[in-house]
């Protein structure tokens, strides 16, 4: 969207001339990416049937931009540019991500857009890894000209509080810990098994392994693509079904034609492509075994209680502090010698109730309970009081499209 084609009906001085629901509070969802726009929509579900409250969609700038005017249009809610989101001021901001956002003339609240703070900030002139914060948590990009950016900062751990006081203690008073709504919605989703499961056109009796990659060179995607033929000529067909599930930002950056144009071979050998658009939860709820990386979706893998394996994982990249380091150090590799199908069954086998359990506790310390707290901290920024709309956590929906 150009900036010229500013929006002077929903918002703006003139506003009162054309609404039809006067004086409502308005927040203003910032949208980096695809990945931070479909985060924040677990948030915005929070403020449905609230008549005293309006949304609006604004494009941040960011590198990982393509895709986001698509995803953010295809919602159906006002868009705005992002120079008049600038230049206006809102009762609320939501963002997922950290960029350009001490531009916003808002009470912000800021959240991770994916399991907790697990990545370190890109190694500069050799630092140690006990030298790097972590993504999310770092002064860097929480403060600017000595101030702390954000009204509150959203942590879905207690833990991630010490971890805050060590990388940015000024920001310590907007902490909030309000626990993980891809966690809890994730929970909520598995007795939705089954229908995933036919959505995914799982044939009773066939065993489903979900690859999941997140992006980067270091990615299972980008160093171990070999993974994906190697599970279609290993695995019968009549026996088990192989899902791929990848990070928006290699659909979006490569394109959705090239990703396609890729894998074509694989899918003619019967791969299951998930579309970006589609809820990842429900596919891992589905899966009998998930193979990933240091992505926050292998992370997740391990609420589902299914055995999940690693291919690849560049320990120098992950926080040794945080849950996905835990994953990896109770999680087996995937090995280039020997039967892929062997490897999965001897993993499945060692399994054990409460295998993931302490990987599991690091994701958050208020399982259940983000709905009801992030529900809370905006209704205070905005000064309003509550509905009286008892939450419910809604299993995520069923794939629209596996091909």
């Amino acid at each position: 969207m150009s900036d010229r084609e500013w929006n002077r009906v929903t918002i703006g001085l003139d506003a009162h001339r054309w609404v039809t629901r006067r004086d409502c509070k308005t927040i203003l969802a910032v949208v980096h990416t695809v990945t931070s726009g479909q985060r924040l929509l677990d948030t915005i579900r929070l403020i449905e049937s609230d008549l005293r409250v309006q949304v609006v969609f604004t494009m941040a700038p960011d590198v990982f931009n393509n895709g986001v005017e698509q995803f953010i249009e295809g919602l159906g809610g006002v868009v705005i540019p992002w120079l008049q989101a600038t230049q206006q001021r809102f009762d609320l901001a939501l963002s997922a991500s950290l960029g350009s956002i001490h531009e916003i003339h808002a009470p912000l609240v800021v959240m991770p857009h994916g399991a907790g703070f697990n990545k370190l900030v890109p190694a500069r002139n050799g630092a140690k890894a006990e030298d790097r914060a972590p993504y999310g948590l770092d002064a860097q990009r929480l403060m600017r000209d000595g101030v702390v950016l954000p009204t509150a900062i959203t942590l879905p751990h207690e833990a991630e509080v010490k971890r805050l006081a060590r990388t940015c203690p000024q920001a310590l008073p907007v902490a909030e810990v309000v626990g993980d709504s891809s966690y809890d919605r994730l929970v909520a989703s598995l007795p939705h098994r089954d229908t995933y499961r036919q959505a995914l056109r799982v044939d009773p009796g066939q065993k489903l392994v979900v690859v999941t990659s997140t992006w980067g060179p270091q990615s299972l995607f980008g160093k171990h693509a070999s993974l994906l033929p190697r599970l279609l000529a290993e695995l019968p067909r009549e026996e088990f079904r192989v899902v791929a599930l990848f990070h928006p930002n290699i659909w979006f950056v490569h394109g959705i034609w090239q990703v396609r144009a890729w894998l074509a071979g694989h899918l003619r050998d019967g791969l299951t492509l998930i579309p970006p658009d589609d809820d990842w939860r429900a596919v891992l709820a589905a899966a009998d075994w998930i193979i990933g990386d240091h992505g926050s979706v292998t992370l997740y893998g391990a609420a589902t209680g299914k055995p999940v394996m690693l291919a690849g994982f560049p320990h120098a990249d992950v926080d040794p502090a945080s849950a996905l380091a835990r994953l990896a150090a109770v999680t087996p590799r995937i090995s280039q010698r020997g039967s892929l199908r062997d490897q999965l069954d001897r993993t499945a086998k060692k399994m054990r109730p409460g295998h993931y359990r302490s990987v599991i506790e690091q994701i958050t310390s208020e399982p259940g309970r983000f709905d009801h707290n992030m529900r809370c901290l905006m209704y205070r920024l905005m000064k309003l009081q509550q509905p009286e709309r008892v939450l419910v956590i809604p299993p995520v929906p069923a794939p629209s499209l596996a091909t």
